[in-house]
């Protein structure tokens, strides 16, 4: 696996970063979470203000301007390419299909009020039915597919409030 890193900065400007330059990068802590940078010749003061390690997103105060930074190792963009999360929390706010299949059953309405762990649809895919549960109590916000309709891999099914 590479070693590359992406760095999206305030949800919007993507950097990518290999472990040579991470390892070659100029910077000092001079107090706790605060750093002083050299970056060609420029001096920059670094202070992260709020870090979620598990999300792996840090806010980060350079100059005085503030950034908002995710970090994704090779791992994590594996992970992600493979439709999977890491540290995901149960605040599930879409249900897409996981493979192409076929919608046998929708089982909710928009507007309804559904549980934790009760059935949203049921998809044929492969010969085998598979129901989805839903992962969290909620509203339905909107449904993308009805009884009959066929599906492709990803494609938005199910929109919670």
């Amino acid at each position: 696996m590479d070693k590359n890193y992406k760095l999206t900065v305030n949800s919007a400007n993507v950097f990518n970063s290999n472990a040579s330059e991470i390892e070659n990068f100029d910077a000092v802590e001079t107090k706790t979470s605060q750093f002083h940078i050299l970056k060609d010749s420029q001096r920059y003061t670094a202070e992260i203000v709020r870090k979620d390690f598990l999300a792996k997103t840090y806010t980060v105060k350079v100059n005085g301007n503030t950034y908002t930074v995710n970090i994704a190792n090779p791992l994590d963009r594996l992970i992600k390419d493979m439709g999977f999360t890491v540290g995901a929390s149960k605040q599930v706010n879409a249900i897409k299909a996981p493979m192409p299949g076929l919608i046998l059953e929708m089982s909710v309405t928009v507007g309804q009020e559904v549980k934790e762990n009760d059935c949203l649809l049921i998809l044929e895919a492969m010969k085998m039915e598979n129901s989805f549960l839903s992962p969290r109590a909620g509203i339905i916000k909107s449904i993308s597919a009805s009884k009959g309709d066929a599906v492709e891999k990803g494609q938005l099914l199910i929109e919670f409030e």
